[in-house]
């Protein structure tokens, strides 16, 4: 019986000595951000399984971004017309009804003290006291002429006296005020009114992105629309690539935005968008797709990100559309429908095609693998006759020289000769 309790202790401290032991090893983790959490890298993620990628801007545009822990929130209180603007309609509504109401009743209490302290209410039926105002004969009429005065009705049943300096001071302070906050807030509903945000709503992007060849050369493509007959005008397109990386000295950098050339240096970007356009990007060296196969595509993590940008023709205002395409919405070896035909004296636009696409004969090599295959077999990608013809000439030209320099080289040594002979 001894025994076993003894075996069982020295199990107890075995088993003490291991967690003591281990317990150095189990390092604390960081504590990470949510997203960057989700966008580990596989070799360093626990969670090895497949994952649905989080968008950063979906299709409609929308940031799907939350600012979280914002201690200095006196920062918006600095810029309250903007905050303002930001705001929902049923809160900027809600403000703009407390705002005058708050105005109202404030005045009219002000209103209401200044009849009640000069006895204005004790001489109501006395015709020939001469009040501050007349007809006030309790805080409800107070408040009925500082709505009056702020909003310059002026029904003409009360009204201020000379008698009452400090009813002139208040008459002109409420004055200016209610200029001010009119001012303030009908220029905060306008705004909010004119925004262009919803001119966007009328700028459509293409569901899917598509890979394939154009000009021989392996590309990325999107298309754009514009719904309305009122043109954006100086229109340009932008792309950036959202996916995280990792640095050569380890530091993890989530959600890494690369710029995406979509004919940046050619003027490409910059759009007359009369009817719908495809925005290609060449996948070259420079590109962030340089590597990217057609096998290897699904296995990325990534997301593209184009903004178009252009003016209002209407009223002048900037406005800006996004969307966004996943790993799962780039197809691979496709095309896009035409959607402009010729009628007669007119052109015409079917968007019941715009999002159509076909299957086109396209190499699953990614650009660096094709591009290496054709230095390998040195030819350009754009190969011709004439190029193989000059292939043909060279050697004949290198046999020419090899020709010239051995006769050269005899004439050298038949004149050392003579020479040697003479002496």
């Amino acid at each position: 019986m001894l025994n076993r309790l003894s075996h069982s202790a020295n199990v107890l401290e075995g088993d003490s000595m291991d967690q003591d032991v281990e317990s150095p090893v189990a390092i604390h983790q960081p504590k990470l951000p949510k997203q960057a959490r989700d966008d580990l890298p596989r070799h360093i993620s626990r969670d090895r399984t497949k994952r649905k990628i989080q968008r950063y801007v979906r299709k409609d545009g929308k940031c799907n971004v939350h600012h979280g822990n914002v201690r200095e929130t006196y920062r918006y209180l600095t810029d309250i017309f903007t905050t303002l603007v930001d705001l929902k309609w049923r809160f900027n509504l809600l403000i703009f009804v407390m705002v005058y109401t708050v105005t109202w009743l404030f005045f009219g209490m002000i209103w209401w003290l200044i009849a009640y302290i000069r006895g204005d209410m004790d001489h109501i039926e006395d015709p020939s006291w001469t009040p501050c105002v007349t007809n006030l004969n309790g805080f409800v009429s107070a408040f009925l002429f500082s709505i009056e005065t702020e909003t310059t009705i002026g029904y003409g049943y009360r009204v201020i006296t000379d008698k009452c300096p400090e009813g002139i001071i208040l008459l002109l302070i409420q004055s200016v005020l209610g200029s001010i906050v009119n001012a303030f807030m009908v220029g905060c509903m306008f705004v909010k009114i004119s925004q262009p945000k919803k001119r966007a709503e009328t700028l459509v992007f293409s569901t899917h992105a598509v890979i394939s060849m154009r000009d021989g050369k392996l590309c990325l493509m999107f298309r754009v629309g514009d719904l309305r007959n009122s043109h954006i005008v100086e229109a340009s397109i932008r792309a950036k690539l959202i996916k995280s990386k990792q640095t050569s000295e380890g530091e993890f950098i989530p959600l890494n935005q690369t710029d995406i050339n979509v004919g940046y240096y050619t003027g490409d970007d910059r759009l007359f968008l009369v009817s719908p356009l495809i925005i290609s990007h060449e996948i070259n060296q420079q590109s962030p797709f340089w590597e990217i196969s057609k096998a290897q595509l699904p296995k990325e993590e990534l997301e593209i990100v184009v903004i178009l940008e252009g003016m209002v023709e209407a009223t002048g205002m900037t406005c800006q559309a996004r969307s966004s395409y996943v790993t799962s919405e780039i197809l691979w070896g496709y095309r896009f429908t035409p959607v402009l035909t010729l009628e007669d004296g007119f052109y015409e636009v079917d968007y019941n095609s715009f999002h159509e696409t076909y299957e086109t004969s396209t190499p699953s090599l990614s650009a660096k693998e094709l591009a290496e295959l054709a230095s390998r077999a040195e030819l350009p990608l754009s190969w011709s006759v004439s190029s193989k013809l000059n292939q043909r000439a060279d050697p004949e030209t290198e046999e020419e020289e090899k020709n010239l320099e051995e006769q050269t080289e005899r004439n050298g040594d038949v004149a050392n000769l003579e020479n040697e002979s003479r002496v």
